[in-house]
């Protein structure tokens, strides 16, 4: 998982610029791989946290600065990242890079919707950025799936969305607890699931074939796309229809959400405070409902039959009001809740209130940044479960170990599991007498404690380009 490293053994060399919770974040996991960082922000709290608490370099000034990037190393810098709050600052921060030093990869976040009919001429000339993030599309596109999967709480996609990784917890009701997980496929419509992990009580299980599932767990499971539907119905996770959406926030991230609605025949309505704001959102939107009310108001709720939602997604600039909107929802019997919450310090406690589905627009963006980072054979990482643990996909060389052998065969580490394997157009959720070859696309999970020894079997066992 870890960047190649040049002949002389030195790691490659990382500058972020923004030191906000993204910023931290992403300083956070290069250093843990032991790359060599640089963080730059104006703001002297901001700069003050990192040093005190990430083994990286710190330097309080602006990003976009010629002479700070000279001076921070950017022409020996192998990725830029610009994460500051400021689409322009991170823009003319790649725009200098580009001129000092074309050769770095550049990232940058841009979040107005202004720039989205820009981002391919942005990449293919000056500053030419390699990759751009918008932490806005990508929670809406998180929202949407979650939307639509019966019972999830958590997914990822791999091998181009044709494999998915779905967290679902298990109701009372759930037909499948109690049972020996090797003999699952007996009572799930001979659909054999592979699960990955088992989250009970806050601790990562990584499941055998005599592990029994039980209530209140919140289970991992891999499944091929097409049969994700039936592999969730044997865990009582029924699809329904989703015809109704209630959006309590009509900032930038609810009138996305709208229009992705619109474009699929979702009747919706978005509930908003701020007046002149609803009559851009009705000026702006061809056939969504616009309220103007508070959506913490229980009445209005009420009034607008919330209880005949398919779903409620809170997407409110205050994070107290949308917990409280998404616990009113569920007391109104809505079927499904959805709840933005920015800050990471909030999110141990979401499952505790019984809020199972939440997405956070700064988690999307370093989910993102971490796909698009990785370098050679390593296509994409993803972050779960608060970094307990993460899914990796890679390409099997034939100089690997891993090849040629039934997977029962290879010695992986004590908390890593190899859960797909991708050969051409065929998805396969492998067994122990899988077999990988040259070329085949594979996904591991791990837990934390697995992840450093599965980076050494990467780094070691496949080449990079």
């Amino acid at each position: 998982m870890s960047f190649p490293q040049d002949s002389g053994g030195i790691s490659l060399k990382v500058i972020i610029i923004g030191a906000g919770e993204v910023g931290f974040h992403v300083a956070g996991r290069f250093a843990r791989e032991k790359k060599d960082v640089v963080v730059i922000d104006t703001d002297p709290q901001a700069i003050q946290r990192v040093a005190e608490n990430l083994d990286v370099q710190a330097i309080q000034g602006s990003g976009s600065s010629p002479l700070l990037l000279e001076e921070a190393g950017i022409r020996e810098a192998e990725i830029m990242l610009a994460v500051t709050d400021s689409d322009e600052v991170n823009l003319v921060a790649c725009l200098v890079t580009n001129l000092i030093s074309p050769t770095t990869k550049k990232l940058a976040r841009l979040r107005d919707a202004h720039y989205d009919a820009y981002h391919q001429s942005l990449r293919d000339s000056a500053p030419h950025i390699d990759t751009i993030i918008n932490p806005e599309i990508e929670v809406v596109n998180t929202i949407q799936r979650l939307l639509r999967v019966p019972g999830a709480v958590d997914m990822g996609e791999f091998a181009d969305g044709r494999m998915k990784f779905v967290g679902i917890n298990l109701d009372k009701d759930c037909p499948v607890t109690g049972i020996p997980l090797s003999t699952l496929a007996s009572v799930t419509s001979n659909v054999q699931p592979l699960i990955a992990a088992i989250i009970r009580h806050d601790e990562m299980i990584i499941p055998r074939g005599d592990d029994q599932l039980q209530q209140g767990d919140l289970v991992y499971i891999i499944s091929e796309e097409e049969k994700l539907l039936d592999t969730l119905a044997g865990f009582g996770k029924r699809a329904h229809p989703l015809q109704r959406v209630m959006i309590v926030g009509g900032g930038r991230i609810g009138f996305r959400l709208a229009a992705h609605l619109e474009t699929h025949g979702i009747y919706t309505k978005i509930i908003e405070k701020n007046p002149q704001r609803c009559l851009e959102l009705a000026d702006r939107l061809d056939r969504s409902v616009v309220l103007h009310g508070d959506g913490s108001d229980q009445e209005l709720l009420k009034e607008e039959n919330i209880q005949d939602m398919d779903g409620v997604v809170t997407l409110t600039d205050d994070e107290e009001t949308n917990v409280l909107v998404s616990l009113l929802a569920k007391n109104l019997r809505a079927r499904k809740t959805i709840t933005k919450i920015s800050k990471f310090s909030y999110f141990p406690i979401m499952s505790t209130i019984g809020m199972e589905r939440v997405v956070n627009p700064r988690l999307s963006a370093i989910n993102t940044i971490l796909q698009h980072i990785r370098k050679g054979k390593v296509l994409s990482a993803i972050a779960i479960r608060n970094e307990q643990a993460e899914v990796l996909e890679a390409v099997a060389l034939e100089t690997s170990d891993i090849v040629g052998r039934p997977l029962m065969q290879v010695k992986f580490p004590s908390g890593a599991l190899v859960i797909g394997i991708v050969r051409g157009e065929e998805v396969i959720v492998p067994s122990g007498e899988s077999v990988i070859l040259p070329g085949d696309r594979i996904i591991i999970f791990a837990t934390c404690r697995a992840v450093a020894k599965v980076e050494k079997i990467l780094a070691v066992k496949l080449e990079f380009f």
